[in-house]
């Protein structure tokens, strides 16, 4: 039975929204979706909505600018690129997400002391 894809913790699309924006440079919608999916080895399926939810949200918050431009299929389209903002807040949350991460391995890997209960 295989395993079902991962849910996304609150926050965590967001900054996968920004850090696809600072490596890849400015990409629509889709193809930012796309990226995010090809990067989590496809664990993480992204609906439409949710990406435009947190695109919307990003950009409210001055962290990404949009800019209407044509797709590679010819088809008009709105382009997103990472704020000098959403760079700081970038970073203040890779921080955070990685000091939780080390946490939560510390915590996992935890033996219980004296043996099994």
């Amino acid at each position: 039975m295989g395993e079902s894809k991962l849910d996304l913790l609150q926050g965590t699309m967001d900054i996968m929204v920004l850090q696809t924006l600072e490596t890849m440079g400015s990409l629509h919608g889709y193809g930012i979706a796309r990226r995010i999916e090809q990067v989590s080895g496809n664990e993480v399926l992204l609906n439409q909505g949710t990406i435009y939810a947190s695109l919307v949200r990003l950009q409210q918050r001055g962290w990404i600018a949009a800019k209407w431009g044509t797709s590679d299929n010819n088809r008009k389209a709105k382009f997103y690129s990472i704020t000098r903002g959403g760079q700081k807040q970038l970073a203040r949350d890779a921080a955070y997400w990685q000091r939780l991460t080390e946490v939560m391995g510390r915590v996992l890997a935890m033996q219980s002391e004296g043996g099994k209960r």
